[in-house]
């Protein structure tokens, strides 16, 4: 496998475990990249940009990182809390008043980021067209009632998120958030990141699709209980309708839904500004002031939601907007948060050791948290420290 980029001494074991992925685990183009206290260590990539052809992954190739987007979309909602602008213990419809109806005056903010709105699901499912719009997604999302008493419960939001927080940030600062990504996050930072591709950066993006995981994979592997199966399987189930908000599928592959801003699922990436941006979290990085201050590192890893989880099916644990270290979403270590993306990519920092980690894939797995490829460049990093 011929693989490009640097690794810095000591940190060899994150080269090989990217090679294994490629020779045991079916990757087709990928990429790593890895800070430790706000340096770069290993920055790797290696592949074909597109899933299903032979053109060789760049320098600097992007990909749509599914949710890992949520990550950097939770940051805006916590930095404008930073900033004074934000009240996580107001009701939301503070900002947005015509989110109260349908029994959802009590929904607060944190609510939204903790995964405990209620909200996962659509009565109407919204067509691709309708959810890509900027207008019919937030509009359904004011109508619809919840399907649990707001704040009482949990269960992942997997694509509502998406008008939850982009309306929020609309109605709190008069732009869209990607537009906000833009300009308070990607620029500052470098960061070749974006929620609404723009057209001169199409020709950067591969094309991602589904991969199987060979037999033989090596590693972590998580085999559903038959409740999670069934889940999915039910057509009627929270699980099933909280995923299939949009009918049918979006296309993610098709430049208009790239272009359109759904902070939930589809930002576009390369490993490297998902790396840095997490690392811009918890220290300095490149001369630039760290994005969160200590109080708002607290909130983004202080537990809001556990337990068993209404759409997911098994237990899951969130701070405010990121997923924290646990059976579901094994991290570094206890003090871990990020997101993983559905199908494989993913991104978090770890406070206590300084680390910050970005992986984006082509090839999409079944799986929505753990997935074995991410996992064996987890246990490469903690073997360096």
């Amino acid at each position: 496998m011929d693989v490009q980029g640097t690794v810095a001494e000591g940190f060899e074991p994150v080269r090989a475990a990217f090679v294994r992925n490629f020779e045991e685990r079916g990757e087709r183009g990928a990429a790593v990249a890895v800070y430790h206290h706000g340096h770069k260590v290993a920055d790797l990539w290696a592949g074909t940009r597109d899933v299903d052809g032979d053109e060789p992954w760049a320098v600097d190739t992007a990909q749509v990182v599914r949710s890992v987007t949520k990550g950097v979309a939770a940051a805006v909602v916590l930095l404008l809390h930073q900033r004074g602008q934000i009240d996580l213990d107001a009701p939301v419809g503070t900002y947005w008043p015509e989110f109260t109806a349908a029994g959802k005056e009590r929904v607060l903010v944190r609510h939204l980021l903790a995964h405990r709105a209620g909200l996962p699901a659509l009565d109407h499912p919204l067509t691709p067209a309708q959810a890509i719009d900027g207008v019919s997604g937030p509009a359904a999302m004011a109508a619809q009632a919840p399907a649990w008493a707001p704040g009482a419960d949990h269960g992942y939001h997997p694509q509502s998120f998406s008008w939850l927080i982009s309306e929020l940030v609309r109605r709190v600062t008069g732009r869209t958030i990607g537009r906000w990504v833009a300009e308070e996050i990607a620029r500052p930072l470098g960061l070749d990141f974006w929620i609404g591709l723009p057209p001169e950066e199409a020709h950067r993006v591969g094309r991602i699709g589904p991969v199987e995981e060979p037999a033989t994979s090596p590693g972590l592997t998580l085999r559903p209980k038959r409740s999670v199966t069934d889940a999915y399987r039910d057509p009627d189930s929270l699980t099933r309708r909280a995923f299939g908000v949009i009918d049918p599928l979006p296309d993610e592959n098709d430049p208009a839904y790239r272009a359109a801003e759904l902070p939930a699922s589809n930002g576009i990436s390369t490993a490297r500004a998902v790396a840095r941006f997490y690392a811009a979290t918890i220290g300095p990085v490149n001369g630039r002031p760290r994005l969160f201050a200590p109080a708002t590192l607290t909130l983004a890893r202080t537990e809001e939601s556990a337990g068993t989880d209404r759409v997911l099916a098994v237990p899951t644990r969130f701070g405010l907007g990121y997923m924290l270290h646990g059976a579901a979403c094994p991290l570094l270590g206890p003090g871990s948060f990020g997101h993983p993306g559905r199908g494989g990519s993913l991104g978090f920092a770890d406070p206590e050791s300084g680390i910050a980690l970005g992986y984006v894939t082509n090839g999409l797995r079944q799986g929505v948290t753990a997935d074995s490829r991410g996992q064996s460049l987890i246990r490469a990093v903690r073997s360096a420290l």
